[in-house]
Parts: C-alpha cells; structure tokens; sequence
C-alpha cells in the first residue's frame, strides 16, 4: 500500500478524488482472492464517475469470489506532479495499491482524446508503455469500450482489446486467468494471450502481421499464430444486464452527479456524428418493471433525488411516457432526467408530462 499519500493529498485541490472509500465503494481481501483487475478510465475522477461502463463491470467483477476489481483514474496536473517528485506510483483508490500489483489493467476507451492520458498513466504506474517491452512482471494491460472498435491507433500499447460490449467478454477472461493462475504467483502472458485468443471479441494486436502496399497503405493483416483469427467478432449481449443499483457515490461533485440507470442500448436513428449509434446496435430495451424497482433501489441505496434514464434516445423507449410519470408520481421528490432526446412533438409531451417536477438533460 502506499504510505506517504496523506502527506501529498492537503497540497492538491480537490484531495477527495484521490481519497477513496466513497460509499458503496467495495473493498475484498487482497491474498485470497485470485485474479485482481483494476479499472481506469483515463479522464479525471469527475468525469469517470461519470461514465457507466466502469460501474457496471466494478459490480461484475466484485460479485465473483475469485476476482476483485478497484478503480482508479487520471490524477490532475497537480497530484500528478506531487506524486512524480515524491515517487509515488499511480495507485487503486480502494486499497491504494500500485496498480503495478494488479494481475490486469483494464481500461475503458471512451474517446480517443483520452489516449496520451493512457500513455501517461502507464508511464505514472511504473509500467513499460510498449506491450512489446512488458514481461511477465507486468500486469496484463488490456482496452474496451468504444474506441476499441477501432484498436489500431494503441495497438503498440495494448496487450488485448475487448471487440464490442463487455459484460460477458470480461468474466470469461477472468474464468481463462483464474484457471492458469498459481497463488501469487504471475502467469504466462505468451501461454494467456494463447488461450485468450480462442475467445469471441478478443483482438490480440501481437498475433497479427500488418502488410504494406508501396503507397504505404495496408495490404493486409494476417495472423501470425494459428490461435488468431482472421476475422473478430463483435461482442454483443443479447439481453441487457441487470442494473446497477449500489453504484459508488463520489465525496464531491461530478459532471453527471446523480442516479442513472440504461433504460435502452443501440439506436438506430444512423446520425453521421455519432459513433455510439452505429457500435451498439441492434436496439435491446430494459423492461420496464426492471427500471423501476432498479429506481427504488437506486434511491435507497444511494440517497439520489434526481435519476438519468439513460439511452442514446430515451424518447424511442417503448412506454417511456408512463415510466416517468409513474417514477415521479411513486417517488414525490424525485427528478427525472431525459438525456438524448429528438426534439419533436412527442419528447414536448414528454416532458410536459412531468412538468410538476425538475428535469434535467
């Protein structure tokens, strides 16, 4: 664990987002547990807390006995500097651990403006930022979410990527290094990436050779091992994963600083600027009775007034009119935010539907 934190943290700004032990937040002994992943979103705490990705596979990983996940994220100019000079190395929130003591770094690629921030943080750990200079001491680095659909511009960087939706991709990586692992001791990361190849949606960027046309375009891409497919899959799941309902509340201020719960995955509006629209089709709706008890349970759990019903276009949701009265009209004091919605006459009902109480965007 690192020691000398407390002596940095009365010198930043906004010491909190480094503090940890936020409610909800889950912290597993250390020794028995098997397979210890860390989860980075490569932006500062406010905007990671934000993000849903991390909370969903953080409430995965820690249900399973034989994996423990932690969190941690971009430090601002000035921790990051502080911890540079003392020779503080970057560590989990959790347990404050190096994140170099973790069996796998997992990142969530959310846009691509976010990627020097991976290099640095690597850097910041103590971690070689080539894979090709990483050995076996060094924690598995792999990479998800949108951006990973297209790997290319890190895959120097990334020893794996996730192709597509995680909720079921990650647990079967963890089921493949937990069988491999002896107790505390590090795998073979040559004899996991083997093994791991096997797995739809899992692009291993070492087990490919890239050709060159004369212009300097790409000929092509051919597997150098005969675990490697030709082609990767994209990870879809077909039914959306329960809710998380305990998610970690933050000691101070995020962008989106309240309850949320993904009503609906994939849109099919085709909208040119958006990447999301395209990625995460087809369309796969929660059902509605699930949104509500998640809402109650979120409120208990978490002591939020106002909750986002999350979709890239919450007014497409089927009934979606009926589940925000029946939100406000159940939870008196409840606000209900409407991210994403097409402007037309049917989100102006919408909302004058819930006139009697906030809302938000």
């Amino acid at each position: 664990m690192i020691q000398n934190l407390d002596s940095i943290l009365p010198r930043v700004k906004k010491p909190a987002r480094y503090t940890g032990g936020e409610w909800n937040s889950i912290i597993k002994e250390w020794d028995p547990t098997p397979v210890k992943t860390v989860l980075i979103f490569p932006d500062t705490y406010e905007i990671g807390m934000s993000n849903m990705a991390v909370p969903i596979l953080y409430d995965i990983l820690n249900r399973r006995d034989d994996s423990l996940a932690e969190r941690t994220y971009a430090p601002w100019p000035d921790m990051e500097d502080l911890m540079r000079q003392e020779g503080i190395p970057l560590f989990s929130l959790e347990s404050r651990r190096p994140v170099k003591d973790f069996d796998i770094i997992g990142f969530s690629l959310g846009y691509e403006l976010c990627y020097t921030n991976v290099l640095n943080m690597l850097d910041l750990a103590g971690i070689p930022v080539l894979a090709e200079e990483r050995d076996d001491t060094c924690p598995l680095v792999i990479a998800g979410g949108g951006c990973a659909v297209n790997p290319e511009p890190i895959s120097r960087f990334i020893d794996l990527f996730v192709i597509g939706e995680g909720e079921e991709v990650l647990p079967e990586l963890i089921d493949c290094l937990a069988v491999m692992k002896e107790a505390g001791k590090r795998i073979s990361k040559a004899k996991f990436l083997r093994k791991a190849a096997g797995i739809p949606g899992i692009y291993i960027p070492s087990f490919y050779d890239v050709a060159y046309n004369p212009d300097g375009t790409v000929a092509g891409i051919v597997p150098n091992v005969p675990e490697a497919k030709a082609v990767i899959d994209r990870r879809i799941v077909d039914t959306l994963p329960p809710p998380v309902t305990s998610p970690v509340v933050p000691f101070i201020e995020t962008v989106h600083d309240r309850g949320a719960i993904e009503i609906q995955r994939g849109c099919t509006h085709g909208c040119r600027f958006c990447q999301a629209g395209m990625i995460y089709r087809p369309i796969r709706e929660r059902p509605p009775e699930e949104v509500f008890q998640a809402a109650g349970e979120i409120i208990a759990n978490c002591g939020y007034n106002e909750l986002s019903l999350v979709s890239l276009s919450t007014s497409d949701y089927s009934g979606i009119e009926k589940l925000a009265a029946d939100l406000v009209k159940t939870h008196k004091r409840l606000s209900i935010s409407l991210p994403s919605l097409f402007i037309d006459s049917f989100s102006v009902n919408l909302l004058d539907s819930i006139s009697s109480q906030k809302k938000t965007g």
